[in-house]
């Protein structure tokens, strides 16, 4: 398949490709809705809505209910290698196909866009050593928009084969970031809203930002109206005032709870900085230890 490691794929080109041998769509959607104060975020699956309408002969993957391990010490904590492949397998992905993933957005009642749950199954595959995957550029929501086939029916795929091995380089923990606060040679990234990084904001456990962290908001780097993300020149823009695109040095990228690290990630990898890792643990598990540094913009 010619689009293989395209990183995005157009509305236009998945309706024209849904017949493909091979091609394997995957609905990723999961809704969070963060209060304008206080931490009592609320998440919840996508699959009722995947039930009542997705594209054509997607499948669906529960990020919250199944690829995420209930017993982790933090929220969306990865599975076990194992029990991923099994998992994609289930939903008939084997070493040959080609995946493309989608979601219905970031977050409920935003005015920004980004997909960054198909960007966290995305990476989750690239991270257990699977390649040939790429995200639907404007998901779910530019595709009804522009009024593309949808359907309520459920299939069940033939189960896959997949021979792929963990790639431990792309996963970052909390020892990994606090050795790299001290590292120039590693850019730590925050990909969550400036509010958030400054310290203006009781979403997590402490406020603030990872000592020594940079910040690239996830929600400014795609178009509100379309969902599509924005041209190379002006991404470049974004991460080169930072340093993110230095290739002598390593980025890791962690938000709330590495959904979207994942966005920043894949769009780093995207402009050519391949040597990037997720802090799995993100500020759900940084900011709860308090041993821990953090800053806010008055602590500076």
């Amino acid at each position: 398949m010619t689009e293989n490691n395209a990183k995005f794929v157009s509305t236009e080109w998945l309706e024209a490709h849904l017949e493909d041998e091979g091609l394997r769509i995957i609905d990723a959607t999961t809704f969070l809705k963060v209060p304008e104060e206080g931490n009592d975020t609320k998440v919840w699956s996508g699959r009722e809505e995947y039930e009542k309408s997705h594209i054509p002969g997607a499948v669906f993957a529960d990020i919250l209910g199944e690829f995420s391990d209930p017993e982790g010490p933090y929220s969306f904590a990865v599975i076990g290698h194992e029990e991923f492949t099994d998992k994609m397998e289930d939903l008939g992905v084997s070493d040959e196909s080609f995946v493309v993933i989608y979601d219905r957005g970031a977050q409920v009642d935003v005015d920004f866009e980004a997909s960054d749950w198909a960007s966290r199954l995305a990476w989750q595959l690239k991270f257990e050593g699977f390649d040939n995957v790429a995200i639907l550029d404007g998901g779910f929501n530019k595709w009804t928009k522009e009024g593309r086939p949808t359907t309520d029916e459920i299939v069940t795929p033939e189960k896959g084969d997949l021979n792929i091995t963990r790639r431990p380089e792309l996963y970052a923990s909390k020892e990994d970031v606090l050795k790299a606060i001290d590292d120039d040679n590693v850019v730590i990234l925050d990909s969550l809203s400036p509010a958030n990084y400054n310290g203006e904001t009781e979403t997590y456990a402490r406020p603030g930002h990872i000592k020594g962290a940079v910040n690239v908001f996830f929600g400014d780097l795609a178009n509100p109206e379309t969902g599509e993300v924005y041209d190379d020149e002006k991404l470049k823009e974004r991460f080169e005032a930072v340093g993110a695109l230095d290739e002598d040095k390593k980025v890791i990228t962690y938000c709330g709870g590495a959904i979207a690290a994942t966005w920043t990630q894949y769009l780093l990898n995207k402009l050519g900085q391949d040597n990037v890792a997720v802090y799995d643990g993100s500020l759900s598990e940084w900011a709860a230890d308090e041993s821990l540094p953090m800053e806010t913009k008055d602590s500076e």
